[in-house]
């Protein structure tokens, strides 16, 4: 049968203190013991169902970590304060000073700082590849490498991993592959195809309105114990924890999560085809243009679509500021960063999300000046938003042409 992520989100059921539809909210920071030895076991890690302090969990983490490790399929999650809050106590725990990852180079540019700046201080280096090449990332590996990393769509370039192939690397080399899946909740399913662990920033889609920071943690029950443990626990250490309010809001929001991205997913298509139709450079993987459409398409849970974000390009920096502040005053979006909104969020990723890569490393990754970044919102009537786009555009001095018909 295959794997319905949704119905296994939809199939938790959770009832509050007192009945409530909803879990009830763990509003505590610490918590009691009838015995001082129960205490004692808790600390230890011996016992379950009980709580200790915050930091370590809360029954409201747990609710929605249990529905986030659903949606991938793993044995279980943790969820963490932000993306960040997840990427980095992820990498640190697999890794030790001399230790070496092997990471697509475009990645989130707050990933790939903490992996070209902050990393080499403790002796972990980093080799940054071209993921779409499994070639290329099998030459990159040392007798050092411990963990391949990638984004499932790629940051904001929109590079789509051969996850099937990569975890065949990792499990020919005794790696472990960690997978960031924000671009593409409910779309891919990383850990079904081989992904050892699976990262969200809770932040963009799975919330959904842009009110919360969070992340999180799906993998196997050692994993995610070895993160919590109170001695050498990358997450329990470095005090990345989610707020009890905050988990319980975004298990909430997580209930309309399929449908969401269906809408994204639809608009996104509609405005791709458009836009390329017109003659704009345009990269999204629901284009057959897409070097990696097939791919994707091999990897999907094709109810969901191919996801919400897209990217054009318009030639200069110049034409790219222009255009997001017209439509931002026309009201088609906000020129802001993030995504998974349920407005059209815009922006210039060179000078924002990746301005922490160098520009000439942006230039050879292909991140030029006039790309525009859309997360796609979830417009009921697209073809008006896309009619007030193109006037956008049309008004800036943008060049659209008619594509010449096969």
């Amino acid at each position: 049968m295959k794997f319905k992520p949704a119905n296994k989100i939809q199939d938790l059921q959770y009832f509050g203190e007192f009945g409530g539809v909803n879990p009830s909210i763990s509003d505590s920071s610490t918590y009691t013991f009838l015995s001082a030895k129960t205490m004692f076991d808790t600390f230890e890690g011996n016992t379950d169902g009980c709580y200790l302090y915050s930091r370590h969990t809360s029954p409201s983490n747990l609710y929605l970590g249990e529905a986030l490790a659903e949606m991938e399929g793993t044995e279980t999650a943790n969820v963490t304060g932000s993306g960040m809050g997840a990427i980095t106590p992820v990498l640190l725990q697999l890794c030790k000073s001399g230790d070496h990852i092997v990471s697509s180079r475009t990645i989130y540019g707050g990933t790939y700082a903490f992996l070209k700046n902050f990393t080499p201080k403790l002796d972990i280096s980093t080799s940054f590849v071209d993921i779409t090449k499994l070639d290329v990332v099998e030459k990159a590996i040392t007798e050092n490498t411990k963990v391949l990393y990638c984004e499932s769509v790629s940051n904001p370039l929109l590079e789509v991993a051969d996850i099937k192939g990569l975890a065949s690397l990792a499990k020919k080399y005794n790696l472990k592959l960690v997978v960031d899946n924000t671009f593409s909740p409910l779309s891919i399913s990383p850990a079904q195809l081989g992904a050892d662990v699976v990262i969200h920033s809770l932040t963009k889609f799975i919330n959904g309105s842009s009110d919360t920071v969070g992340g999180v943690v799906c993998g196997t029950q050692q994993f995610i114990d070895d993160l919590r443990n109170v001695n050498d626990g990358a997450c329990m250490l470095l005090g990345s924890t989610m707020d009890s309010l905050r988990a319980s809001s975004i298990l909430k929001n997580m209930r309309t999560l399929h449908i969401r991205m269906k809408q994204h997913s639809m608009n996104a298509m509609y405005l791709a085809e458009k836009f390329e139709a017109d003659g704009l450079k345009t990269v999204y993987p629901g284009l057959a243009s897409h070097p990696s459409h097939e791919l994707f398409s091999s990897m999907m849970n094709e109810e969901y679509g191919y996801g919400g974000m897209l990217t054009i390009d318009v030639g200069s920096l110049e034409k790219a500021n222009e255009l997001m502040e017209l439509m931002q005053h026309k009201n088609l979006g906000y020129l802001a960063v993030s995504l998974g909104f349920y407005k059209t969020l815009f922006s210039a990723p060179g000078t924002s999300t990746s301005s922490e890569i160098p520009e000439e490393e942006q230039e050879e990754m292909g991140l030029t000046d006039g790309l525009i970044r859309f997360s796609i919102g979830l417009d009921n009537d697209i073809e008006r938003t896309y009619n007030m786009m193109k006037s956008c555009m049309e008004e800036v001095g943008i060049m659209m042409q008619e594509a010449e018909t096969i």
